[in-house]
């Protein structure tokens, strides 16, 4: 019996490819970049299922050219780069890696939060440069953290962590969310608000929300120019949520102290000018960067992949609507049609 074939865009912690190696045909991508759109519609061509990333645009266009392909399983909690609703016409089950990196996410908001009100990175690059003179009572006065007022944009897993983290510093939270999150109201007595009242009264702003039509730009220049001058955002979610050139001149001009950022509106490049300022710290899209939490979501996709190919609801299936009216079970046979996309 010949093996199911797997594409595995990117090297991943070897567990998650392990598992998978046990049980199919795995083309890996050794090198250390993201295949091309070309390429990755040519690798995955004759493939059973693909463990993507989300630098990895699965579109109509991918299904169009790979027809083969029975399961997508991305490797982060996010899945906007993939047309979720293009692979359910196409009966392709979807799935993300909830969970596993919910604390590291939030622990690195914290990080980037108390870089920027404690000027952290600012001071690092004046000691190494040599051109610190000796302690003086007005050198880098920064934000109070303890009492201050958090605004948590998107109440989720990530963004419940996040505030919940702040019960040791005595902080009022306020969050803004479509849905009531009656365990952060109980444990953290947050207020649930709207955007305009959270920015007008939060001293740092933390984005948690995931990248949908309506949350693209969610904060530009009017929204920036609700929050106070002295407050900070911070943005470990995704980068198009923010006007990220609104942001820059915010951050130019004063309009709000400082910006903590682990994502981009433009990844890999940032806004013009951001970069030289000193009142943002920014750093690669490595919220979910450590051990347990990389091998978690390798392990989680892997998993997710196997079920996929296996006729089953993966575990953190993102279109379980594929299972539940019945267009999949492990006892069904889909018989492709054209290309091999019966659902279409």
């Amino acid at each position: 019996m010949t093996m199911k074939k797997v594409l595995v865009t990117r090297r991943i912690p070897q567990p998650g490819i392990d598992l998978l190696a046990g049980r199919f045909d795995v083309d890996l991508n050794t090198e250390d970049r993201p295949l091309s759109r070309e390429q990755l519609h040519a690798r995955a061509m004759d493939c059973d299922g693909v463990l993507c990333l989300l630098t990895d645009r699965i579109d109509a266009a991918f299904f169009t050219a790979c027809p083969k392909v029975r399961g997508v399983a991305n490797y982060a909690v996010g899945y906007d780069n993939i047309d979720v609703a293009e692979a359910t016409r196409s009966c392709v089950p979807v799935s993300n890696t909830p969970g596993v990196l919910t604390n590291a996410t939030a622990e690195m908001a914290w990080a980037l939060l108390f870089a920027v009100a404690r000027r952290v990175v600012e001071s690092d690059t004046v000691m190494r440069s040599g051109a610190w003179t000796g302690w003086g009572p007005l050198q880098f006065i920064g934000a109070d953290v303890t009492g201050a007022t958090l605004g948590i944009i998107g109440a989720g897993r990530i963004g419940t962590a996040m505030a919940m983290k702040s019960r040791g510093f005595d902080m009022t939270v306020l969050y803004c969310d479509d849905v009531r999150n009656e365990t952060l109201e109980t444990s953290v007595a947050a207020c649930r608000v709207s955007l305009d009242t959270l920015l007008e009264r939060s001293d740092f702003v933390s984005i948690h929300c995931p990248l949908l039509a309506h949350t693209r730009h969610l904060i530009g220049v009017k929204q920036l120019a609700r929050m106070k001058r002295s407050a900070c955002l911070i943005n470990t979610a995704r980068g198009p949520i923010i006007d990220e050139a609104a942001l820059a001149d915010a951050l130019r001009s004063g309009a709000i102290a400082g910006a903590g950022l682990d994502v981009y509106e433009f990844e890999p490049r940032m806004a013009d000018g951001l970069a030289e300022l000193k009142n943002v710290v920014v750093t690669p899209h490595t919220a979910s960067a450590t051990v347990c939490s990389r091998i978690g979501m390798a392990l989680a996709a892997a998993r997710n992949l196997a079920a996929a190919l296996d006729g089953k609801q993966p575990p953190d299936c993102v279109n379980p609507e594929l299972f539940t009216a019945g267009v999949l079970s492990p006892a069904a046979t889909i018989t492709p049609d054209n290309g091999g996309n019966a659902c279409r």
